[in-house]
């Protein structure tokens, strides 16, 4: 989050008001101060990460390098991928957008093979090699995890390559990719297997509406280990958390997972869960995340679930959490 914050601060703004907002009672670059915590939640980051997008009118999410990209190009790049079948598809368009609109820096390389993909960055000057920071890692990270939203589950990686040399603690990079990190290599890339290629994308435009919406919260909160890979977690990713106009329809989604009916209930059983129980914790924790938005009042915050009566969304939260939406709420403020 300090480096979102500089980037106002450089820029001559004051963020006290953006940390307000999002309930961040202490200023982050001051450790000594009472109220200081080291970490602060996905969404607090995410409501921090989108007034400075409002402010910047940058729409990037950081994942390219290139002062000549243009705001709203992730949206618009995601927008034309979003009705791909599969993976590969999504990846050789997203490569073929920034290609035609953008300059070489902030151009997505991509490149198949019959065993392993390779996405991320070529490198134009290779003169100097810095140390690797921050910056390098998020971008590629973005990607990844991006990628395993669009398919709803996570991608193992087998490498990653930077072109910099090591920082003074590599391993940290190795335990944020979940495998081997190589340094003062010829382009920034991540390695995966080329089966994940033809994983159907699983994602509508108006889940994609609620990703851009709330970005990078989904991504922050989405499991990038690929233990986790199971058939649940696709259903959730498409589910998603926006329910002002309704819930994805269960034909709907055995359509997008090509898969029959009670194929799909036999499955999510197997995993120990329904269709209905998936769609209750997603709007569950949904409603959680608008209580905790200081603009929103609890029947705001029904309607936004879905719930045209607010004494059916005080019922149905109760039930979900043995605590009413205003206790809820009272102790958020407390936390």
């Amino acid at each position: 989050m300090n480096t979102l914050l500089r980037m106002v601060s450089d820029r001559g703004y004051d963020f006290s008001g953006m940390l307000a907002e999002a309930g961040i009672e202490f200023d982050p670059f001051v450790e000594s101060a009472p109220a200081y915590r080291a970490e602060i939640s996905a969404m607090q980051y995410s409501q921090v990460y989108q007034q400075v997008l409002r402010l910047l009118q940058d729409e990037t999410f950081g994942v390219t390098g290139s002062e000549l990209v243009a705001p709203g190009a992730f949206r618009m790049m995601c927008y034309c991928i979003i009705s791909c079948d599969n993976l590969g598809q999504a990846i050789q368009r997203a490569s073929e957008f920034y290609r035609t609109f953008f300059d070489e820096r902030s151009q997505l390389y991509a490149n198949f093979s019959q065993e392993h993909a390779r996405v991320g960055y070529r490198t134009i000057d290779r003169s100097e090699r810095p140390q690797v920071g921050p910056a390098d890692v998020y971008g590629l990270q973005v990607w990844h995890r991006f990628f395993g939203w669009l398919c709803g589950r996570p991608i193992k990686l087998h490498r990653v390559d930077f072109t910099g040399e090591p920082p003074a603690k590599p391993e940290k990079y190795e335990a944020l990719f979940h495998c081997p990190v190589y340094y003062g290599q010829t382009n920034d890339l991540l390695y995966f297997d080329s089966e994940c290629l033809t994983w159907p994308v699983v994602h509508t435009q108006h889940s994609l509406r609620e990703f851009l919406r709330t970005a990078p919260y989904q991504m922050l909160i989405m499991e990038s280990h690929p233990g986790t890979d199971n058939l649940s977690a696709q259903v959730r990713a498409m589910i998603g958390h926006d329910f002002s106009a309704g819930f994805p329809s269960f034909e709907m989604i055995c359509s997008a997972l090509a898969m029959s009916a009670p194929t799909l209930r036999r499955r999510l059983k197997r995993e120990g869960t329904t269709f209905q129980q998936l769609k209750d914790e997603a709007r569950c924790e949904a409603a959680k995340l608008c209580l905790n938005r200081h603009d929103l009042s609890i029947n705001e915050v029904a309607l936004e679930m879905g719930f045209t009566d607010p004494s059916a969304f005080h019922r149905s939260f109760k039930k979900w959490t043995g605590k009413t939406p205003g206790q809820f709420r009272a102790t958020l403020r407390r936390d």
